[in-house]
């Protein structure tokens, strides 16, 4: 599976001050830690406290091609922030992300095109998330289908179906593995799945004193791949997190037992 590690975003203090300060070491050796963690792409995210969103995910990618020439996610809500820190990362990388409605797909899809990028599309749309794994279904098929129009190749899409918090929409979690399960037979070739994992977990409360969402993290994700999941925006350094991946990858058949499995696959 896919890891894209989330750390290196803004929303994290350790993040929004070092870019604050531009502070060069503490976003290299988050970069390094999650690599060396497993991952196998770096999210790239300046956070909503910005000033100036250009100026700082341009900063913060040339700070990362310093050390790694790993594929970057390009994380932003602004499209000439997106095309500016795609041009910078190079090649294969991703757009993250677009939502399912006409303007933001008119917007995004292009210049994901234009850089070669493989994109991170949302089942969002003007109406907001569909309760349903039907309606999620529905916009999904709705950007493979911009997609194709625009000459993108659906295997380069990672449909997210956008998972919410366990404690305030309990009844998402099915439809969400509905949908990465019914999104296989969208098309051929097929999209590929994602998703934002630690969404699930978020506000949970902790129990006698011990937080409860790597837990749930842990678990949903184990769900996830046996439903299909082709990829994940998670926490390389969660290590038991990374254990359960890379043992349900082991039971799904994706890799083949050794009795050391869980070294070999850091070592792969």
């Amino acid at each position: 599976m896919l890891v894209i590690g989330e750390k290196i975003n803004g929303m994290f203090k350790v993040v929004r001050e070092a870019v604050q300060s531009k502070n060069k070491q503490a976003i290299q050796d988050l970069a390094k830690k999650q690599l060396d963690a497993g991952a196998d792409v770096l999210d790239v995210n300046v956070g909503p406290a910005s000033a100036d969103q250009l100026k700082d995910m341009s900063w913060l990618i040339e700070t990362i091609r310093e050390v790694t020439l790993a594929p970057l996610a390009v994380d932003t809500t602004k499209p000439d922030v997106m095309d500016k820190g795609l041009s910078l990362a190079g090649k294969n990388c991703f757009l993250n992300s677009t939502t399912g409605e006409e303007e933001k797909l008119s917007e995004f899809l292009p210049i994901a095109k234009k850089h070669g990028a493989k994109i991170i599309a949302l089942t969002i749309d003007k109406a907001g998330i569909p309760n349903h794994a039907e309606g999620r279904l529905e916009i999904a098929a709705n950007i493979v289908a911009k997609a194709i129009e625009l000459g993108i190749d659906p295997a380069s899409l990672y449909i997210d179906a956008v998972i919410l918090p366990v404690n305030v929409a309990q009844q998402h979690a099915p439809a969400v593995l509905e949908t990465i399960k019914q999104t296989k037979l969208l098309c051929d070739p097929a999209p590929k799945t994602i998703l934002g994992l630690s969404n699930v977990s978020q506000g949970a409360p902790s129990a006698q004193g011990v937080s409860v969402r790597p837990l749930i993290d842990r678990t949903f994700l184990v769900m996830a791949i046996a439903s299909g999941l082709d990829a994940a925006i998670i926490n390389p350094l969660d290590k038991d997190l990374m254990d359960a991946m890379i043992t349900s990858e082991l039971l799904s058949g994706k890799n083949i037992y050794c009795d050391s499995f869980l070294q070999a696959y850091r070592k792969k």
